[in-house]
């Protein structure tokens, strides 16, 4: 029998006192009020409510090791990334992998593969697909609808999806971001049960009015906790946390951990934020995670404080994972699946002949994953449109990876670059190759190194480079992560003195080709309008 003691931090009863735990079996066995002198707080393990690990760049054993150091002990994983590149293959992956290690992955099947028909995906997983992943007991629900309009306009292979997961009774998972009115009334009205895309409060509000759950997202590139916090105190017990996109180098700092501890300094009151942190996605999800109740799985956290909740132990099924900033995960040994099927590009075919005018061009936007259309005159030089650096009009560009192809080309403002050229296969969600650049040339030896590595991200500049492989499926490193994360700074810290203003380029540059998120985007085949819902020509 092991025996844990401290202030146990009773979210239900809304109570804190001092007690001691007695763990058996990998279960809390009995809760026993009793003085002692440890002044350390026990709590529930927190839960990230929707996550793509994929966007750590690390494999889900590797996330596990960083995840537990800040009091993580499972999350709601969306694998639809993996799910672009390599269909029902890459999801059975990232189940396998997730198993090696105790942390409680909760894996969903990927709504959207590919996430629209205007641009090329590595693979498709169509309605029957879908029936078969959900009828298996490691997929906990259906991930995030975000063809919102094949909801909105009956599309019946959309339907059979949300039929199929209503069937097996499992969750939906929504996206809609901006969606309101009596739009959002008949998405919500289809089953869709959650949505952590809102990026206003009057829009968070409204569909928690229309009986929605909203996750509060504050990741790498969108953030969206200040605009929503307000909301908490009124609605924690159908509000959750999550980061939605992480990259290696921020999770190596902290995870939900930190959204606790910016709830608490707001003055929301602690057992709504934990609530919101450790109890509700278990109880929406059905996760096999432990609430901090007797008979429930010994799934704890150990806290210096209800203040800043910096970690001190954290236990999965009764076992200590992580002490005072070390893992006690270890390594474990894993395949690398990938789907890369084209050889290098010349700088000619970077090339867009026009004369100046008028071009439609993306607005990117810090801490957001929406962007803006606006209209800016065209660069031209020897018959030919170029990147602008002067006025910070850059050139874009979307590569096809599973077939050779022409590259899409458009035109980007807000990346800031004077010089040089970033590029990465980590691209939402076809994860064909991004990049932009101050020229052709910088724009090409980009691309030529993603294509070398087989996937990756990388900063050049004449003949100064930066990469990291993510030789994973194109968009996973197959090293550890906190190798991995250091890798990754050193290059997002290029792109920055390169130019880029933006807090995490990469994380923005990999949502400049997700189409169903408003407004101008660029896939592979070519530059897209979110409103529109359809191709949009270069001029307008």
């Amino acid at each position: 029998m092991k025996k844990v003691q401290g202030h146990l931090v009773d979210i239900f009863a809304r109570r804190i006192y001092a007690a001691e735990l007695s763990i058996s079996e990998g279960k809390i066995v009995a809760i026993t009020e009793k003085a002692h002198e440890n002044k350390v707080f026990i709590l529930p393990g927190f839960i990230d409510a929707h996550i793509h690990i994929e966007s750590s760049m690390l494999v889900p054993s590797e996330f596990a090791r960083l995840a537990v150091l800040h009091g993580t002990v499972a999350t709601v994983s969306d694998p639809h990334e993996i799910a672009n590149v390599l269909g029902v293959e890459g999801v059975d992956f990232m189940i396998r992998n997730g198993k090696k290690t105790p942390f409680k992955f909760h894996f969903g099947a990927p709504s959207c593969v590919p996430a629209t028909g205007f641009e090329t995906a590595g693979a498709n997983i169509d309605s029957d697909a879908i029936s078969d992943l959900l009828s298996l007991k490691d997929i906990y629900y259906l991930a995030e609808m975000m063809n919102y309009p094949g909801v909105l306009f009956d599309d019946e292979e959309v339907l059979k999806k949300l039929s199929w997961a209503k069937h097996y009774n499992k969750p939906i998972d929504g996206h809609a971001p901006g969606l309101r009115g009596m739009e959002a009334k008949k998405y919500i009205s289809a089953g869709i049960s959650t949505d952590h895309e809102c990026f206003t409060y009057a829009e968070a509000k409204e569909k928690l009015e229309l009986g929605m759950k909203v996750i509060i997202r504050e990741g790498s590139a969108a953030k969206n906790f200040e605009a929503l916090i307000d909301l908490l105190p009124d609605n924690f017990e159908r509000m959750m946390f999550c980061s939605d996109d992480k990259h290696p180098d921020d999770l190596i700092l902290g995870h939900i951990n930190q959204l606790c501890a910016r709830a608490v300094a707001k003055g929301v009151d602690v057992f709504k934020v934990l609530q919101a942190a450790c109890v509700n996605p278990v109880e929406h999800y059905g996760m096999d995670v432990g609430r901090l109740r007797e008979g429930d799985p010994a799934d704890f956290i150990l806290v210096e404080d209800l203040k800043e909740f910096k970690v001190l132990q954290t236990y999965i099924q009764g076992e200590l994972v992580a002490e005072n900033g070390t893992s006690f995960i270890d390594s474990v040994p894993f395949e690398t699946p990938n789907n890369f099927k084209i050889g290098p590009k010349k700088e000619a075919d970077f090339y867009l002949s026009a004369t100046a005018g008028n071009i439609r061009v993306i607005e990117a936007l810090d801490g957001e994953l929406i962007t803006n259309e606006i209209i800016a005159s065209a660069l031209e030089k020897d018959g030919k449109l170029v990147s602008d650096t002067e006025n910070d009009i850059l050139k874009i560009i979307v590569v096809n990876r599973y077939n050779d192809a022409p590259p899409a080309i458009g035109f980007i403002k807000n990346f800031g670059l004077k010089q040089g050229a970033i590029a990465s296969s980590v691209a939402h969600d076809s994860h064909n190759i991004i990049a932009v650049g101050t020229s052709d040339a910088e724009l090409c030896k980009a691309v030529n190194l993603i294509i070398g590595n087989k996937g990756g991200i990388c900063a050049v500049h004449e003949e100064e480079q930066r990469s990291l492989a993510l030789p994973v499926a194109g968009i996973m490193s197959d090293r550890d992560g906190w190798s991995t994360g250091k890798a990754y700074e050193a290059i997002d810290a290029m792109a920055k003195a390169l130019g880029s203003r933006l807090r995490a380029p990469f994380m923005t540059l990999s949502f400049m080709a997700l189409l169903v998120i408003p407004d101008l985007k660029l896939s592979d085949k070519g530059l897209f309008s979110g409103k529109k819902f359809d191709f949009v020509a270069l001029r307008p």
